[in-house]
């Protein structure tokens, strides 16, 4: 076991593995038993190209034998910033097959934060695409401090070809299924990224739930429009749980209707994941000329207001399904069959059976369904700590392992969540505490605003004041703005202090808004 990965005592691991929660199987070998069933099937779709499961195997087997060759090895860290391409994919299961861990980072990320992913995870190689999206990764490469090779995909330049590293046959690794399998980053709103490693048991686990949650086999088409070094477009079920199944991957990097619309037609996906503001988009298209009744979204990553999950199930005739859920592992969500209410209102309920939820108050007390209170989370698909982070770990995670996800939330007598917010964005307005989520909803259901980011910045009289942040759609003065929130009967003291328009809103590497950009830019105004 590597250092500074936190694992799971041995008795919970017992019992998850008693329970069938866990297989005790490492992922590698998982692939290559789906690849061999499914040898003739098409695996991974990307513009025009094809690869059948057969053909991605051989890639992948390939491609082990040269990283051996290069010397990466059983727990080396290899950092890999790709965006929705096939390479990708055979890149993982190389690394897989080795016993290597990859560490996803997001293709948003520059040199500040890739440097220290690759410094804190120790990395051996570094792994890039040439160009993509009208960004160069071989000059980011150039300009971040690493001693390891960099290999890079297309166009190689001074580095090492990755699409030509191949090595001589021989006998593959054993891998621990107990093991951190692969690395996500942490959206690192306050500070550098989070290293979140997650076990073969946990991400096999999570692959297969949320397929059985999506009524998912091996007919599954998942769509990657979110990159793949997103938790939700990798693993849940995502382009690997697509392939642990024998369905189908379709990658790609566009979210304009006019290009993903046919696509989802063509390929007769199933499922797909978005956040908000993509599912806005789509609904804004208006009804498409496309077939998109097979598909069912979900939806999750910021809060979703009800009246847009109302508009986009009616307008794009498909299913959808609101998920909440951390990097760190643990899911909820509402199911395609539940209540018109408990879609549009609540984030649904836990997606393990296993899964523990408490809500607690600021002394730690469990708190009874209905109060909102912080949610703590222990589960078989929920990490034990961050990689190399003993004080973050003190913070997050409490002695007997529950996260603390930092959510405001209740649970409603019915079993189902809803998320109120984030306890450390709570402004507190002169004394009384105010959920930026909660107006945000309120704002967006004014058809004039497309999107919005409300932000608490210091005030000497009340403490905090509140700005909203409005992306629009038509033109609209603030007092009418104000005046919707008093006709939805918001509590005076939740009107925001400042509306402010913006041509866009800034976003973090994981596409939410960036709300420590915008309380700058309120402090400075």
């Amino acid at each position: 076991m590597i250092d500074g990965f936190v694992p799971w005592p041995d008795g919970l691991a017992q019992e998850y593995r008693r329970a069938g929660y866990w297989l005790g199987r490492p992922l590698g070998d998982l692939f290559q038993e789906s690849c061999a069933r499914h040898a003739d099937r098409v695996a991974v779709v990307s513009g025009e190209r094809e690869l059948t499961y057969a053909e991605l195997w051989d890639d992948a087997q390939r491609l082990a034998y040269g990283l051996l060759e290069l010397g990466v090895g059983p727990s080396d860290r290899v950092v890999v910033q790709m965006p929705n391409v096939p390479e990708f994919v055979v890149l993982v299961l190389a690394l897989l097959r080795t016993g290597a861990i990859p560490v996803l980072a997001l293709p948003g990320y520059r040199r500040v934060e890739m440097e220290h992913v690759c410094a804190h995870s120790g990395a051996v190689a570094y792994v890039v695409k040439d160009a993509f999206g009208g960004f160069d990764f071989r000059q980011l490469a150039r300009e971040v401090s690493f001693a390891g090779p960099v290999l890079v995909s297309g166009d190689a330049q001074e580095f090492v070809a990755l699409d030509a590293l191949a090595g001589a046959p021989r006998e593959l690794p054993s891998v621990d299924p107990s093991a951190p399998a692969l690395f996500l980053s942490s959206s690192g709103t306050t500070g550098p990224p989070k290293l979140i490693p997650r076990t073969h048991d946990e991400l096999a686990y999570l692959m297969r739930a949320t397929a059985r949650a999506m009524g998912a086999g091996s007919d599954l088409v998942y769509l990657a429009v979110n990159p793949v070094s997103h938790a939700a477009a990798l693993a849940c079920p995502g382009v690997l749980g697509s392939l642990l199944l024998g369905g189908k991957a379709v990658l790609t990097s566009s979210v304009r209707p006019d290009e993903v619309f046919p696509l989802i037609e063509r390929e007769k996906v199933t499922v797909t994941s978005l956040v908000p503001a993509v599912l806005r988009l789509w609904a804004d298209t208006g009804r498409p000329h496309h077939d998109l009744s097979r598909l069912v979204l979900q939806i999750g990553s910021a809060p979703l207001d009800s009246a847009l999950a109302t508009r986009a199930r009616k307008v794009l005739e498909c299913g959808l399904t609101r998920w909440f859920g951390t990097t760190e592992g643990f899911l909820a969500h509402t199911r395609v069959d539940d209540p018109e209410e408990v879609i549009e209102n609540t984030e649904g309920r836990p997606l393990s059976e296993a899964d523990e939820l408490l809500v607690v108050g600021p002394s730690g007390e469990p708190l009874p369904d209905g109060e909102a209170g912080e949610l703590l989370v222990r589960g078989p698909s929920t990490i034990r700590g961050y990689y190399r982070a003993p004080e973050q770990n003190a913070r997050s995670f409490t002695p007997d392992g529950f996260y603390r996800t930092g959510d405001l939330a209740c649970r409603r007598p019915d079993g189902n969540l809803v998320i109120l917010g984030r306890i450390k964005d709570v402004i507190n307005r002169a004394g009384e505490k105010i959920s930026p989520e909660e107006v945000e909803r309120h704002l967006c259901t004014h058809p004039a605003v497309r999107d919005a980011a409300v932000v608490g910045v210091p005030d000497r009289t009340l403490g905090e004041r509140t700005y909203a942040f409005l992306l629009l759609r038509t033109d609209i003065p603030p007092a009418a703005v104000k005046t919707h929130l008093r006709e939805r009967g918001l509590a005076t003291y939740k009107i925001p202090d400042r509306i402010v328009t913006l041509a866009d809103l800034p976003k973090t590497a994981m596409g939410k808004p960036d709300k420590e950009a915008l309380r700058a830019r309120a402090r400075s105004s």
